[in-house]
């Protein structure tokens, strides 16, 4: 979904909100769908959504999962009635159910693992909707807790073949104990961030630090700009849901 004219207005503590560029942000989006699609994958647009100005971030919509669909309920008010469309949409290839109060859930705070996924206990994603997530979609979850973050995929993705890519925050965490770490330096913390498609990974802009640590460890690489989408606190996982 690209980003409606009332995208300026997102959610966002980020000292540089005030120079948004929609234009920008706009091309930044097509460049964006264009990689998803010389990769191989069948793009999806949804209609732009002028009403909500964080609607373009459309994985805190929905957690997909060996094809069922759990519909999240956001923590912010102001984002509840983006999820409309996207169920729409979903709901032509998948089961969907629907996360219900008490619950809060956003897809920003889950990774993907072949066998389980690892969700945020966080500042939008609550013990209930975790719960709600294991029982729709029949998969084991563990979690990372931390009431301070917005989403856990701005410390950690998953980029494949057992490796993470994470931040200094969570390191250590026991959940991550498993898995071959690519921990980035904190002056590049934000390129954590990361999205694979069928085996190369998208990474944001100007961390060269970050890009070559993961190209080293067997990753082709492919640079994304993202500066729009930083200063609304959102990154690459943000602006699509892979099923």
């Amino acid at each position: 979904m690209e980003p409606g004219r009332s995208y300026p207005n997102c959610i966002s503590c980020h000292p540089e909100k005030d120079s948004i560029s929609l234009s920008r942000a706009r091309e930044q989006h097509a460049v964006y769908c264009r990689a998803l699609g010389d990769l191989g994958l069948e793009v999806i647009k949804l209609p732009t959504d002028d009403s909500h100005p964080d609607s373009c971030f459309v994985e805190d919509n929905a957690v997909v999962h060996s094809g069922r669909a759990l519909i999240c309920r956001m923590a912010r008010e102001t984002r509840r009635g983006e999820e409309g469309p996207v169920e729409e949409a979903l709901s032509e290839y998948l089961r969907t159910t629907r996360a219900v109060d008490p619950a809060t859930v956003e897809g920003g705070d889950v990774i993907h693992l072949p066998d389980k996924l690892i969700s945020g206990l966080s500042e939008r994603t609550n013990s209930q909707g975790v719960e709600q997530m294991h029982n729709w979609l029949n998969v084991h979850v563990d979690t990372v807790e931390d009431p301070n973050m917005v989403h856990l995929k701005s410390y950690a993705t998953y980029l494949g073949e057992g490796k993470m890519v994470v931040s200094k925050r969570f390191a250590e965490h026991p959940v991550l104990g498993g898995f071959e770490l690519i921990v980035l330096p904190d002056s590049e913390a934000y390129a954590a961030d990361t999205l694979t498609v069928n085996g190369t990974v998208l990474m944001a802009s100007g961390r060269e630090k970050a890009r070559a640590l993961v190209r080293d460890a067997g990753f082709e690489v492919i640079s994304m700009d993202t500066s729009e989408y930083e200063k609304c606190q959102g990154a690459l996982t943000c602006l699509s849901i892979l099923f």
